[in-house]
């Protein structure tokens, strides 16, 4: 009878330990080697995510413009598109949501992004760009449009530049080759260039607009995020708890960006990364808004109140 018992106790406990895992929510997250996602890559390695019955895949996309592709084909269901990617898909018609602010802008982490020019070359004012071919890790997103701004802000006419895609990894390779003239970068990835001597950065582009704005944010399909309330609502909360760590454990952050982007962990520590924060409302997309449609990046006008899944 005891045995009897005890089978029995071990195949009750074997199907609640199946149920356990069932019940956890597999979302890959997809987004570009910056630590911008810090706190998602601080959730996943800190079992965070797991806490929250979420079993948490981080995957690295090359280039930000694909992000909103990849969320619609389900080759991850949540992805970290710059601001003005997301805006630019949803124009286009795109069902997608925001669920959560992954990092924003500020004064101490806006001269992490510059204008980086290639040996030979000689650059001393926004107007020598005409003609030049400048590389961008995702035209229409953050670097790229803030570039433009920076441009347009100083009477340069933007149709003037040859705009091409080169991402974060390849940049040191490409301005060796002297494939470009120059590339919009940020941290650390501007460190990796200078030390690997293959030219020099021409202008902090980023500090001098001063904006606070975000950067990053979390989006996923519409369609997924109605029929996933759940799992958004643990994301959420394992995002939230990511941010604190992120912001306040160097070291761990510090750990979680290089592991994802596979850069060094001295390289790593030696930037300032932009701020961590979860808190994302419709009225912080207003200035990218205005400033893609100064670009003639936007049809219409985003309606920002329909813009975050509630």
């Amino acid at each position: 009878m005891k045995r009897a018992l005890g089978v029995i106790a071990a195949s009750l406990a074997m199907v609640l330990s199946v149920g356990a895992a069932s019940a956890q929510h597999k979302i890959k997250i997809g987004c570009t080697a910056t630590s911008d996602c810090v706190s998602a890559m601080v959730a996943t390695d800190e079992g965070i995510f797991q806490k929250h019955g979420i079993e948490a895949e981080m995957v690295r996309i090359g280039i930000n413009s694909n992000i909103p592709a990849a969320i619609l084909s389900n080759s991850i269901q949540v992805g970290g598109p710059t601001t003005t990617v997301f805006l630019q898909a949803v124009d286009g018609g795109l069902p997608l949501v925001a669920l959560a602010g992954a990092s924003v802008m500020s004064a101490r982490t806006n001269p992490n992004v510059a204008v980086f020019v290639r040996n030979g070359l000689t650059i001393t004012s926004p107007q020598d760009f005409v003609g030049k071919k400048v590389g961008a890790p995702g035209l229409g997103a953050y670097l790229h449009v803030l570039f433009v701004k920076w441009l347009m802000d100083k009477g340069v006419d933007p149709n003037k530049v040859n705009f091409v895609e080169v991402t974060f990894p390849t940049m040191p390779d490409v301005m060796r080759s002297q494939a470009v003239d120059a590339v919009v970068s940020s941290e650390p990835t501007v460190t990796r260039m200078t030390n690997a001597g293959v030219g020099k950065v021409a202008f902090r582009y980023a500090a001098e607009l001063d904006r606070k704005e975000p950067v990053i944010i979390y989006a996923a399909s519409k369609t997924w995020a109605e029929q996933n309330k759940q799992a958004v609502a643990a994301f959420r909360a394992a995002i939230a708890e990511g941010a604190v760590i992120a912001n306040s454990d160097e070291d761990k952050a510090v750990a979680a960006v290089a592991k994802f982007t596979g850069q060094q962990v001295d390289l790593v520590r030696s930037v300032t990364r932009n701020l961590a924060d979860p808190n994302l409302k419709p009225e912080n997309m207003l200035w990218w808004i205005d400033v893609m449609k100064q670009q003639h990046l936007l049809q219409g006008t985003p309606d920002v109140k329909t813009l975050i899944f509630p």
